[in-house]
């Protein structure tokens, strides 16, 4: 009898250990990113504090290589039956997100869990990008725009007020031509990013299209507008300085990063998504607005570049109860402007910018405020809200092969041009027969 209590008296024992492990266990949340270095470490940690700040859900982000790959391995995934919870796509990615079929939409999520969100507070540039049917389909997480950094010291060698960096194109030369002729480096700029910095931007930043169709937001009937009067006269004047030294091709995405980082060149527009790498690289730096080219063209918002995390079907509604209590965390305004200081990325509330100047943020750190700047500029209209293109990944690199025949000398300005549209104007027809 003895020995049948025990076992009796060890069996509940067991139950209980097993019911109460069960019971602290967490639901867990897949996150995909694809952020490295810095960015990437910054990412670990919000959802380390996630994770800190409660004891019901535990978020798991996992590193999964570059958006693109990210993308269509979360999209496959999907079609097997076992996607992530949430991806961190790229705003190139947007119009194949939103047909996929395979996104629970972000307000839907929020709204289904009774979980209250100031869509009025975000920056209207951000917002205004990633909706669809004026609601918003994913939630904003690393939204950056371009904006011109420069080298203090190679400013101060060349004669050049370090505290008063160009403002517009024409000045940018000029700088660019004292520079070189003062030895204080071999180059006048560089550019990161050459479609979205050179092209899409430029054309937002001066008030005019970058497509039809107000920029692929009002159909998928669309064709680009690069090779208008504005493309031309810009890139002519970009081939005209890259053939006499003052500006110099660094290649694509972020690879010329080097060029400005070694002192070969002076100024580079770039992502503000990098002054968190700026700020740990040595330098005496500086960072202002891009440059803009004056009249007869009006000075408008900058579009945005970065991602967004996009909630993916095919979970229960425990775990969607997690997902939304994590997007909820990241959109806080406490947590955005950590992100904020941490990163470069804007931050995409106005609650969020008000805690920064609160605490005299932008005083300190005044070039954390310039993609804030430009990107409220001006009230975004159909031509600054942003692009909403199909196989836009691949547009991109059309564009940036046919620069860099231009910069070769292998075509003339309006031949590249030309075929620049020419060749995308394909892949749109591509990507609107898929999805008519």
């Amino acid at each position: 009898m003895r020995k049948a209590t025990q076992l009796v008296v060890l069996l509940v024992l067991s139950l209980l250990v097993l019911g109460a492990g069960t019971a602290s266990a967490k639901v867990q949340i897949d996150f995909w990113y694809s952020l490295g270095g810095q960015l990437g470490e910054t990412v670990q940690q919000l959802v380390a504090d996630f994770n800190a700040s409660q004891d019901e859900y535990e978020v798991v982000a996992f590193f999964r290589g570059a958006y693109d790959e990210s993308m269509t391995a979360a999209i496959a995934a999907y079609r097997a039956g076992n996607p992530p919870h949430i991806i961190q796509v790229y705003e190139v990615g947007t119009q194949t997100m939103l047909l996929s079929g395979a996104i629970y939409p972000v307000y839907q999520l929020m709204a289904d869990h009774g979980i209250d969100i100031d869509w009025e507070d975000f920056v209207g540039a951000v917002y205004s990008y990633y909706t669809h049917e004026d609601n918003l389909y994913s939630m904003p997480f690393n939204s950056s725009s371009p904006i011109m950094f420069y080298n203090k010291d190679i400013f101060a060698a060349a004669g050049l007020d370090p505290e008063r960096p160009p403002q517009t194109w024409q000045e940018v030369e000029e700088y660019s031509r004292k520079i070189i002729e003062s030895g204080a480096a071999k180059y006048g700029f560089t550019t990161g990013w050459p479609s979205w910095v050179l092209l899409e931007n430029m054309h937002a930043w001066h008030g005019l299209p970058f497509a039809s169709q107000g920029n692929g937001f009002d159909g998928l009937d669309v064709e680009l507008l690069i090779n208008g009067e504005f493309g031309m006269m810009h890139v002519s004047k970009l081939a005209e300085w890259h053939e006499e030294g003052i500006y110099h091709y660094g290649g694509r995405g972020d690879s010329a990063n080097w060029i400005f980082m070694n002192g070969d060149c002076a100024m580079m527009p770039h992502s503000s998504a990098l002054i968190g790498s700026m700020k740990q690289s040595g330098l005496n730096w500086g960072a202002t607005m891009l440059p803009h080219w004056g009249d007869p063209y009006p000075k408008a918002n900058s579009i945005i570049g970065g991602a967004t995390l996009w909630v993916m079907k095919g979970h229960s509604e425990e775990e969607y109860r997690g997902v939304a209590k994590f997007l909820e965390f990241v959109a806080q305004p406490e947590q955005q402007a950590w992100w904020h200081k941490q990163t470069g990325y804007v931050p995409i509330t106005n609650a969020a910018a008000a805690i920064l100047e609160a605490e005299g943020h932008f005083e300190r750190e005044p070039y954390q405020r310039v993609a804030i700047d430009q990107l409220n500029y001006s009230p975004p209209t159909s031509d600054t809200r942003g692009l909403r293109l199909g196989n836009f990944l691949e547009i991109r690199n059309v564009i940036e092969e046919e620069l860099e025949a231009i910069f070769a000398g292998a075509k003339s300005v309006e031949a590249g041009l030309n075929d620049a549209v020419r060749r995308s104007n394909q892949l749109l027809r591509e990507f609107a027969e898929l999805y008519q």
